[in-house]
């Protein structure tokens, strides 16, 4: 019905910067929310900043002042810019998206990306 792809991670040196991004595609009505989740290692799975539609933008606060979420709500994405990343940041970062599908009535569906790997390493 729906799929999110995401891409952009990789591997980087502490300092450095990642753009992720994440597109959406499928049997879409409306989508009332998109954010990304990671988990590290042996490690709960987090979130790392929520962009509601019409709602506040969030960030976990070992990001805030570092991270960006932005979408493009015609295009259907979602990024994460991410500057200034630490070893601690290193985890496999999910997209996530709250979704009113066609011919669905109301009800909102939420749905996982694969997941792309960010190794913040030197």
């Amino acid at each position: 019905q729906v799929q999110l792809v995401e891409s952009g991670g990789g591997l980087v040196q502490p300092g450095g910067s990642l753009r992720l991004s994440c597109a959406a595609s499928g049997n879409i009505f409306r989508i009332t929310a998109m954010g990304w989740y990671r988990q590290a290692p042996g490690k709960q799975r987090e979130l790392v900043a929520s962009m509601p539609s019409g709602g506040t933008t969030t960030y976990i606060d070992s990001v805030k002042g570092r991270f960006t979420i932005s979408r493009d709500n015609v295009k259907n994405t979602v990024s994460l810019q991410m500057n200034s990343l630490k070893p601690e940041d290193t985890a496999v970062y999910y997209c996530n998206a709250d979704i009113v599908l066609l011919g669905y009535g109301p009800k909102q569906y939420n749905f996982w990306g694969q997941g792309t790997q960010v190794t913040v390493s030197s």
